[in-house]
């Protein structure tokens, strides 16, 4: 899409603000609106913020950042009224100088795309995020009373959360996002919408918008949208699985799990302690696994939904791997990064994966196991070459940090699970 096209649209739907929008380090979505009639100009120039505020991005000593809008990203908020309505864009983020900005996971995961391009490798990644419906108090902050009592594939009147699921589809095919399946999920409250699979780049943007979407047209229904890992302690936790597709000159290399097929996806399996930090970053990511088909050991199989990898049955373009340990906390830019990236050292190293797991390997007691608390992952992210060879150091270490506060306080005693979960509840 190029200028002129936009510029049509902006006159079509009476468009009067524009929405910024990028992702801090953590995964958190945020923005700025600009009138309709400073594109151009935040186009040629870019749009500063102050980036000292943003954690993890820049001290207050070098605090200027440039917002350039990506023109791909182009969407029109279907929830903001029709009347002078609201677009968004995706954003690129630079220093004055236009030197891109090493915290800027767009920028990240669009240059490992190309590099895996240049190498005659494409993907396909599909996101399938799970999210829970609670009710709000009178002064609308969310609560953690689910919305109802509804379990796996139900249907009203037990199902209450259809109608809300009916809108959030529209909603995604309005900005342009394929959903292809939506039903109630095992917890109270808890619900699945899963869209069609992309690119590496477009599949973390919709991730964003989806969330987005969810949140919003929840909170038009007076209820809160949570993407908490684990909100409820004895219920499902929300998971976030990865789909993951391997092409190489337009042939699906898992269709007939090719070598190279295997041998990405055994260096996902080896790297996959190191990643956790960044595929689970909450205290609350941790009680998840282990419970509900949530995994806990490093694995794989075919059918078998315990494992921490599995290769489902499939045809043609469906054929992939998913990865089932990820929750919807995690950054999803910095998260694909890392995976892609620790495939392609897989195929580089010609790895060769464990042999594939029988049984209930989440009541197995042997094997390698992922980390059991954020302070395990954290600690195991932090010696890790690999992790600061994908993502810059100096984001690495202020991304630990952070997670590592987060642990001694809960290991420290200092907050409980549950106040812990209701301080997180309302931004997840």
């Amino acid at each position: 899409m190029d200028v002129e096209d936009i510029r049509q649209l902006l006159a079509e739907y009476e468009v009067k603000f524009i929405r910024l929008a990028f992702c801090d380090i953590f995964g958190r979505q945020k923005n700025i609106a600009i009138m309709a009639d400073e594109l151009e100009h935040a186009l040629e120039h870019g749009v500063s913020f102050d980036a000292s505020a943003i954690k993890g991005f820049l001290n207050i000593s070098e605090s200027d950042l440039l917002l350039f809008p990506d023109l791909d990203t182009f969407s029109i908020l279907p929830w903001r009224p029709a009347d002078r309505g609201v677009a968004r864009f995706y954003c690129y983020i630079t220093y004055p100088d236009r030197r891109p900005f090493e915290g800027d996971g767009r920028y990240l995961l669009s240059r490992i795309e190309k590099k895996s391009s240049l190498a005659g490798y494409s993907f396909l990644v599909g996101p399938e995020c799970e999210f829970y419906l609670f009710e709000t108090d009178e002064k609308g902050f969310p609560t953690l009373c689910p919305f109802d009592d509804a379990g796996y594939f139900d249907m009203a009147p037990l199902d209450r959360g259809e109608n809300v699921r009916r809108e959030i589809c529209f909603a995604l095919e309005n900005m342009g996002i394929k959903p292809e399946r939506s039903h109630h999920e095992h917890g109270p409250g808890q619900n699945e919408i899963d869209f069609r699979c992309s690119s590496p780049l477009k599949a973390a943007d919709d991730m964003m918008t989806f969330k987005t979407a969810v949140k919003a047209i929840a909170q038009q229904h007076g209820l809160f949208a949570s993407f908490m890992p684990k909100p409820l302690r004895n219920e499902s936790g929300s998971g976030l699985h990865i789909n993951l597709s391997l092409y190489e000159d337009n042939e699906n290399l898992f269709e007939k799990e090719d070598p190279k097929a295997m041998s990405f996806m055994a260096g996902i399996l080896r790297r996959m302690n190191e990643i956790t930090a960044f595929a689970n970053p909450l205290v609350s990511s941790y009680e998840r696994f282990g419970h509900f088909e949530a995994p806990s050991s490093v694995s794989w199989s075919h059918q078998n939904r315990s494992t921490l990898v599995r290769i489902p049955h499939a045809e043609g373009n469906d054929c992939r791997m998913e990865v089932r340990s990820p929750d919807p906390s995690s950054n999803p830019y910095l998260l694909i990064s890392l995976l892609l990236s620790a495939g392609f050292e897989g195929i580089a190293d010609g790895a060769v994966p464990q042999m594939e797991a029988a049984g209930d390997m989440i009541s197995l007691s042997s094997g390698q196991k992922l980390p059991s608390s954020l302070a395990a992952a954290v600690d195991a992210a932090g010696k890790s070459s690999f992790i600061r060879s994908v993502i810059p150091p100096g984001i690495v270490d202020a991304y630990l940090e952070d997670r590592q506060a987060e642990a001694d306080e809960y290991g420290q005693g200092l907050s409980d699970y549950d106040s812990m979960i209701r301080r997180f509840l309302r931004f997840i």
